[in-house]
């Protein structure tokens, strides 16, 4: 067992802390394995009522997968990183159908991976500092952990917005998205998490959830969304006449033409999925596929590596990529489908 993870039983709670705060929590390889191993233990363990998942320092939850491990593996052709999507998507699915409370506490930075083990549980807590998205857009991949999924059913046309730009949501956006169910002031958590019961206790130290600002936006957001591809967002968000869409805009212009596309063709599939293994098999079909592209690499290298914040995407404009392009990204991986567990 690593130190990243810690785990263990108190007074019937079965605790998942993540313990690496210097990289956000992120995930690697070996904890989505220990956290998969010690779900599937507790789920028949009737000793273990309830699951919560927290993580270490007061930074965040979780920033996502380590992606530097995904660089690497990319680059010497993908096989680990194929294993790691494989069953970190596994893991999305036993949480979403996990027998026992699970109550996952999503404060500060909650993104990617982190939204993959949190936000799938049936107890989802957001405080004040929450920080919630799905940002893979930005390094040349797709929303994936089931986020296509909340993404498609969140009000109007806003989980295409912050598909595209990658943008935040905020602890209100979170709970008016569908990403979330609780508001618990931050300052409350220590005493919650130390409840000997804290599923009991959760009642206790729910308050008042803040607005949503996204909510407040919905107009024209809405309006430029809903355009069939992202040519045509990105020029309804030009002609808009706001700072907000001028803004979101020049987010969306700055990320992979090709994530965007097959982005934006993922989202509305996604809408009409019966469940969530659907969609999971959907983006299992696009991360194994985005990891032969070269845009994963490239976006990872400048966003984490160099830090140059200057990707060179390939290739470099919307109008380059073709529809042929995004079709592939939703052809059956050559090593087969994701296989998920039916049984709970």
């Amino acid at each position: 067992m690593s130190t990243d993870v810690r785990l263990s039983i108190e007074q019937g709670a079965g605790r998942i802390r993540l313990d690496r705060p210097r990289a956000l929590n992120s995930l690697t390889y070996g904890m989505v394995r220990e956290i998969h191993a010690a779900l599937t233990e507790w789920a028949a363990d009737g000793a273990v009522r309830s699951v919560v998942l927290s993580g270490a320092g007061e930074r965040g939850l979780c920033a996502g997968a380590d992606i530097r491990a995904l660089h690497d593996s990319a680059k010497a052709g993908g096989g680990e990183a194929r294993g790691f999507f494989r069953d970190e998507y596994r893991l999305n699915h036993l949480i979403s159908r996990y027998p026992k409370p699970y109550l996952a506490v999503m404060d500060g930075i909650t993104m990617g991976g982190g939204v993959g083990i949190s936000a799938h549980a049936n107890l989802r807590v957001v405080t004040e500092r929450s920080a919630v998205a799905m940002p893979e857009t930005r390094i040349g991949l797709m929303p994936d952990v089931g986020g296509s999924r909340l993404l498609g059913r969140a009000p109007g046309e806003i989980g295409t917005h912050l598909a595209l730009t990658a943008a935040a949501m905020t602890g209100g956006d979170a709970l008016y998205c569908g990403f979330a169910d609780h508001f618990v002031p931050s300052a409350a958590l220590p005493e919650l998490l130390a409840a000997a019961d804290p599923v009991a206790a959760l009642p206790e130290y729910t308050a008042e959830a803040p607005e949503s600002p996204l909510a407040a936006q919905r107009a024209w957001i809405d309006e430029c969304y809903a355009a069939d591809t992202v040519e045509e967002i990105v020029a309804r968000l030009q002609a808009a006449g706001l700072p907000e869409a001028k803004e979101a805009a020049e987010l969306i212009l700055a990320h992979s033409p090709t994530a965007l596309k097959v982005t934006l063709a993922a989202l509305r599939l996604a809408r009409r999925h019966a469940d969530l293994a659907e969609t999971l098999t959907q983006e299992y079909r696009l991360s194994v596929h985005a990891l032969t592209h070269p845009d994963l690499p490239e976006g990872i290298r400048a966003q984490v590596i160099d830090k140059d914040r200057n990707p060179r995407w390939t290739p470099a404009t919307l109008a380059e990529v073709t529809a042929a392009d995004v079709a592939a990204f939703f052809a059956v991986p050559a090593e087969g489908e994701l296989e998920l567990s039916t049984s709970r």
